[in-house]
């Protein structure tokens, strides 16, 4: 059974389509929520209070002549060991081009190693280099 400390209360926000009835709502949900009614009682919505930091700048995306985006790592901003059962796995959390620090991800070292060697390379932490 999934805990209620867990899970957001609310969610949003979502365009309304549409007023159904006195106290019920159509709302344009997006394709994650397909499995969820797409109706809902007033006492399930709040009204959205603007804040500026929701609207996000989007920063320009440079293709390739095929119209690809190929994502590049910038920097390596930290280290990590997974230990599995019999298995030690080495991770790097990786910061991408034209995304910010938030969106940097955890990746194995040795997919990083094969694919950006100079990445690590120039990534040091103290007195341990990669």
């Amino acid at each position: 059974m999934a805990s209620q400390f867990l899970s957001a209360r609310f969610i949003g926000p979502f365009e309304i389509l549409e007023r159904i009835g006195p106290v019920a709502y159509r709302l344009a949900l997006p394709p994650s929520l397909a499995a969820v009614h797409n109706v809902f009682h007033v006492s399930m919505l709040r009204r959205y209070i603007h804040d500026p930091s929701h609207v996000l700048d989007p920063e320009p995306l440079q293709l390739d002549e095929s119209l690809c985006y190929e994502e590049v790592p910038v920097k390596i901003l930290a280290k990590e060991t997974k230990l599995l059962r019999n298995l030690t796995i080495r991770l790097v959390k990786v910061l991408w081009r034209n995304h910010q620090v938030e969106e940097a991800t955890w990746e194995r070292e040795d997919d990083i190693k094969a694919r950006y060697p100079e990445l690590l390379e120039q990534s040091t932490f103290g007195d341990e280099s990669f």
